[in-house]
């Protein structure tokens, strides 16, 4: 026996995604007054959020793999870690493509994205030594597609 759904739940708390797809048909409508404004603020708010936070996921992982390639000496590792560096590379160009506005976003969090990718790639490699600052340039275009080890 299926429960039935709680009336009193709102659209959004019942189907976000037949929700998302009313929203659309209002704004498209221009129907503002029936427009569940204060969901759509927090729908807005959280994609924001959720493109700067996969920035700074790819930014740290790209960093991670860039920092093994130049300075841990594990040949047979190189080419698992160049493919993680090309995807990561082509994910944060699309991601800057779609929206250049993050990548004020890339440059502001670049420091704390190196600080936390250092300290986990000591932990990985405590055998290896690692610079304590970034060796190499922080510019978008030098990080999308410099070699750094060659």
């Amino acid at each position: 026996m299926t429960q039935a759904i709680a009336p009193s739940l709102s659209l959004y708390d019942r189907d976000l995604d037949l929700w998302l797809e009313t929203a659309i048909a209002q704004l498209k409508a221009g129907d503002f007054q029936n427009l569940d404004v204060e969901n759509l603020i927090e729908e807005l708010e959280g994609l924001s959020g959720s493109n700067k936070r996969e920035v700074e996921t790819r930014l740290k992982r790209l960093l991670e793999h860039i920092l093994k390639r130049c300075y841990v000496d594990m040949p047979d590792c190189y080419r698992g870690w160049l493919l993680t560096i090309f995807e990561q590379r082509d994910e944060l160009k699309t991601l800057l493509r779609q929206s250049p506005s993050l990548k004020r976003h890339f440059l502001k969090m670049f420091d704390d994205c190196f600080e936390t990718s250092l300290k986990r790639i000591k932990i990985e490699y405590p055998d290896y030594q690692f610079p304590d600052t970034w060796q190499f340039g922080r510019d978008i275009d030098t990080m999308l597609n410099v070699d750094f080890w060659e």
